[in-house]
Protein backbone atom coordinates (compact mmCIF):
# COMPACT_ATOMS: atom_id res chain seq x y z
CA UNK A 1 0.00 0.00 0.00
CA UNK A 2 2.87 2.25 0.85
CA UNK A 3 4.43 1.47 -2.51
CA UNK A 4 1.28 2.60 -4.33
CA UNK A 5 1.31 5.93 -2.51
CA UNK A 6 4.94 6.45 -3.42
CA UNK A 7 4.23 5.75 -7.06
CA UNK A 8 1.27 8.11 -7.03
CA UNK A 9 3.30 10.85 -5.40
CA UNK A 10 6.04 10.38 -7.89
CA UNK A 11 3.53 10.62 -10.77
CA UNK A 12 2.08 13.81 -9.30
CA UNK A 13 5.57 15.32 -9.00
CA UNK A 14 6.26 14.41 -12.60
CA UNK A 15 3.01 16.04 -13.71
CA UNK A 16 3.84 19.16 -11.72
CA UNK A 17 7.29 19.37 -13.26
CA UNK A 18 5.83 18.92 -16.73
CA UNK A 19 3.29 21.67 -16.15
CA UNK A 20 5.94 23.93 -14.68
CA UNK A 21 8.28 23.28 -17.60
CA UNK A 22 5.44 23.98 -20.03
CA UNK A 23 4.63 27.23 -18.28
CA UNK A 24 8.28 28.24 -18.29
CA UNK A 25 8.54 27.34 -21.98
CA UNK A 26 5.40 29.40 -22.68
CA UNK A 27 6.85 32.33 -20.77
CA UNK A 28 10.11 32.04 -22.68
CA UNK A 29 8.18 31.79 -25.97
CA UNK A 30 6.06 34.85 -25.08
CA UNK A 31 9.19 36.74 -24.17
CA UNK A 32 10.86 35.80 -27.44
CA UNK A 33 7.75 36.79 -29.41
CA UNK A 34 7.55 40.09 -27.52
CA UNK A 35 11.19 40.78 -28.23
CA UNK A 36 10.63 39.99 -31.91
CA UNK A 37 7.62 42.30 -32.00
CA UNK A 38 9.59 45.11 -30.36
CA UNK A 39 12.40 44.61 -32.87
CA UNK A 40 9.96 44.68 -35.80
CA UNK A 41 8.28 47.80 -34.45
CA UNK A 42 11.65 49.48 -34.06
CA UNK A 43 12.59 48.47 -37.60
CA UNK A 44 9.29 49.79 -38.98
CA UNK A 45 9.83 53.07 -37.13
CA UNK A 46 13.34 53.38 -38.53
CA UNK A 47 12.09 52.65 -42.07
CA UNK A 48 9.26 55.17 -41.72
CA UNK A 49 11.70 57.78 -40.43
CA UNK A 50 14.11 57.09 -43.30
CA UNK A 51 11.23 57.32 -45.80
CA UNK A 52 10.09 60.65 -44.34
CA UNK A 53 13.63 62.01 -44.49
CA UNK A 54 14.02 60.82 -48.07
CA UNK A 55 10.72 62.45 -49.06
CA UNK A 56 11.81 65.70 -47.40
CA UNK A 57 15.13 65.58 -49.25
CA UNK A 58 13.37 64.93 -52.56
CA UNK A 59 10.99 67.84 -51.91
CA UNK A 60 13.90 70.16 -51.12
CA UNK A 61 15.73 69.03 -54.24
CA UNK A 62 12.61 69.58 -56.37
CA UNK A 63 12.20 73.07 -54.90
CA UNK A 64 15.88 73.75 -55.58
CA UNK A 65 15.52 72.65 -59.19
CA UNK A 66 12.44 74.85 -59.66
CA UNK A 67 14.23 77.85 -58.13
CA UNK A 68 17.26 77.22 -60.30
CA UNK A 69 15.08 77.05 -63.41
CA UNK A 70 13.26 80.25 -62.43
CA UNK A 71 16.54 82.04 -61.78
CA UNK A 72 17.95 80.81 -65.09
CA UNK A 73 14.82 81.99 -66.92
CA UNK A 74 14.99 85.39 -65.22
CA UNK A 75 18.68 85.69 -66.07
CA UNK A 76 17.93 84.80 -69.69
CA UNK A 77 15.17 87.41 -69.88
CA UNK A 78 17.39 90.05 -68.29
CA UNK A 79 20.17 89.25 -70.75
CA UNK A 80 17.76 89.45 -73.68
CA UNK A 81 16.45 92.76 -72.35
CA UNK A 82 19.95 94.18 -72.00
CA UNK A 83 20.85 93.03 -75.51
CA UNK A 84 17.66 94.58 -76.88
CA UNK A 85 18.33 97.85 -75.04
CA UNK A 86 21.89 97.92 -76.32
CA UNK A 87 20.70 97.27 -79.86
CA UNK A 88 18.05 99.98 -79.69
CA UNK A 89 20.44 102.46 -78.11
CA UNK A 90 23.03 101.85 -80.81
CA UNK A 91 20.33 102.15 -83.48
CA UNK A 92 19.01 105.37 -81.95
CA UNK A 93 22.46 106.93 -81.95
CA UNK A 94 23.02 105.88 -85.55
CA UNK A 95 19.62 107.17 -86.64
CA UNK A 96 20.23 110.43 -84.82
CA UNK A 97 23.41 110.94 -86.81
CA UNK A 98 21.44 110.43 -90.03
CA UNK A 99 18.84 113.11 -89.36
CA UNK A 100 21.06 116.05 -90.45
CA UNK A 101 21.64 114.23 -93.75
CA UNK A 102 17.89 113.99 -94.29
CA UNK A 103 17.46 117.65 -93.33
CA UNK A 104 20.12 118.72 -95.82
CA UNK A 105 18.52 116.73 -98.63
CA UNK A 106 15.17 118.34 -97.87
CA UNK A 107 16.69 121.83 -97.82
CA UNK A 108 18.36 121.18 -101.16
CA UNK A 109 15.02 120.13 -102.64
CA UNK A 110 13.20 123.16 -101.18
CA UNK A 111 15.82 125.66 -102.34
CA UNK A 112 16.21 124.30 -105.86
CA UNK A 113 14.32 126.03 -108.64
CA UNK A 114 12.12 123.29 -110.02
CA UNK A 115 11.28 125.40 -113.07
CA UNK A 116 14.91 125.52 -114.18
CA UNK A 117 15.27 122.87 -116.88
CA UNK A 118 19.04 122.88 -116.52
CA UNK A 119 19.02 121.63 -112.99
CA UNK A 120 15.77 119.62 -113.14
CA UNK A 121 17.62 116.28 -113.67
CA UNK A 122 19.79 117.10 -110.63
CA UNK A 123 16.69 117.89 -108.57
CA UNK A 124 15.07 114.63 -109.62
CA UNK A 125 18.20 112.76 -108.51
CA UNK A 126 18.20 114.45 -105.12
CA UNK A 127 14.50 113.73 -104.69
CA UNK A 128 15.05 110.08 -105.60
CA UNK A 129 17.95 109.88 -103.14
CA UNK A 130 15.82 111.43 -100.40
CA UNK A 131 12.92 109.07 -101.08
CA UNK A 132 15.17 106.00 -101.12
CA UNK A 133 16.91 107.14 -97.95
CA UNK A 134 13.61 107.52 -96.09
CA UNK A 135 12.36 104.17 -97.36
CA UNK A 136 15.53 102.48 -96.15
CA UNK A 137 15.53 103.90 -92.63
CA UNK A 138 11.82 103.14 -92.25
CA UNK A 139 12.71 99.46 -92.47
CA UNK A 140 14.65 99.88 -89.23
CA UNK A 141 11.76 101.47 -87.33
CA UNK A 142 12.31 105.15 -88.11
CA UNK A 143 9.09 107.07 -88.76
CA UNK A 144 8.49 110.68 -89.77
CA UNK A 145 6.62 113.26 -87.66
CA UNK A 146 5.20 115.87 -90.04
CA UNK A 147 2.18 117.36 -88.20
CA UNK A 148 1.19 120.11 -90.64
CA UNK A 149 -2.47 120.97 -89.95
CA UNK A 150 -2.71 118.61 -86.96
CA UNK A 151 -3.53 119.42 -83.35
CA UNK A 152 -0.50 120.38 -81.28
CA UNK A 153 0.86 117.44 -79.27
CA UNK A 154 3.49 118.38 -76.67
CA UNK A 155 4.66 114.76 -76.54
CA UNK A 156 5.74 114.88 -80.20
CA UNK A 157 5.96 118.57 -81.08
CA UNK A 158 8.03 121.47 -79.87
CA UNK A 159 6.33 124.83 -80.26
CA UNK A 160 8.82 127.42 -81.47
CA UNK A 161 6.25 130.21 -81.77
CA UNK A 162 2.53 130.98 -81.62
CA UNK A 163 0.57 133.11 -84.00
CA UNK A 164 -3.03 134.26 -84.20
CA UNK A 165 -4.83 132.75 -87.15
CA UNK A 166 -8.30 132.88 -88.60
CA UNK A 167 -7.50 130.01 -90.97
CA UNK A 168 -6.54 127.45 -88.33
CA UNK A 169 -8.35 126.44 -85.16
CA UNK A 170 -6.51 127.28 -81.93
CA UNK A 171 -3.71 124.92 -80.94
CA UNK A 172 -3.20 123.73 -84.51
CA UNK A 173 0.19 123.30 -86.16
CA UNK A 174 0.31 126.05 -88.77
CA UNK A 175 3.82 125.34 -90.05
CA UNK A 176 6.54 122.75 -89.55
CA UNK A 177 9.96 124.32 -89.26
CA UNK A 178 11.77 121.02 -88.79
CA UNK A 179 10.27 117.56 -89.04
CA UNK A 180 10.48 115.18 -86.14
CA UNK A 181 11.23 111.47 -86.03
CA UNK A 182 10.39 108.44 -83.92
CA UNK A 183 12.24 105.13 -83.81
CA UNK A 184 10.46 101.97 -82.72
CA UNK A 185 7.77 104.06 -81.06
CA UNK A 186 10.20 106.24 -79.10
CA UNK A 187 10.69 109.92 -79.77
CA UNK A 188 14.02 110.58 -81.43
CA UNK A 189 13.48 114.25 -82.23
CA UNK A 190 10.34 116.38 -81.79
CA UNK A 191 8.95 118.32 -84.70
CA UNK A 192 9.62 122.05 -84.39
CA UNK A 193 6.38 123.83 -85.19
CA UNK A 194 4.47 127.08 -85.25
CA UNK A 195 1.13 126.86 -83.42
CA UNK A 196 -2.02 128.88 -84.02
CA UNK A 197 -3.85 130.62 -81.25
CA UNK A 198 -7.05 132.53 -80.73
CA UNK A 199 -6.78 136.27 -80.08
CA UNK A 200 -7.70 135.77 -76.44
CA UNK A 201 -5.62 132.68 -75.59
CA UNK A 202 -2.84 130.35 -76.57
CA UNK A 203 -1.45 126.88 -76.15
CA UNK A 204 0.42 125.49 -73.19
CA UNK A 205 3.66 124.46 -74.81
CA UNK A 206 5.03 123.15 -71.51
CA UNK A 207 2.33 120.49 -71.05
Amino acid sequence: MSDNRDVQAEQENTVDETVQNAEEAQVETSGAEGAALDENAQRIYELETALSEAQTTIKEQQDGVLRARAEAENARRRAEGEVEKARKFALERFAGELLPVIDNLERAIEMTDSDNDAIKPLLEGVEMTHKTFLSTIEKFGLSLIDPQGEAFNPDLHQAMSMQESAEFAPNTVMAVMQKGYQINGRLLRPAMVMVSRAPSGGVDTQA
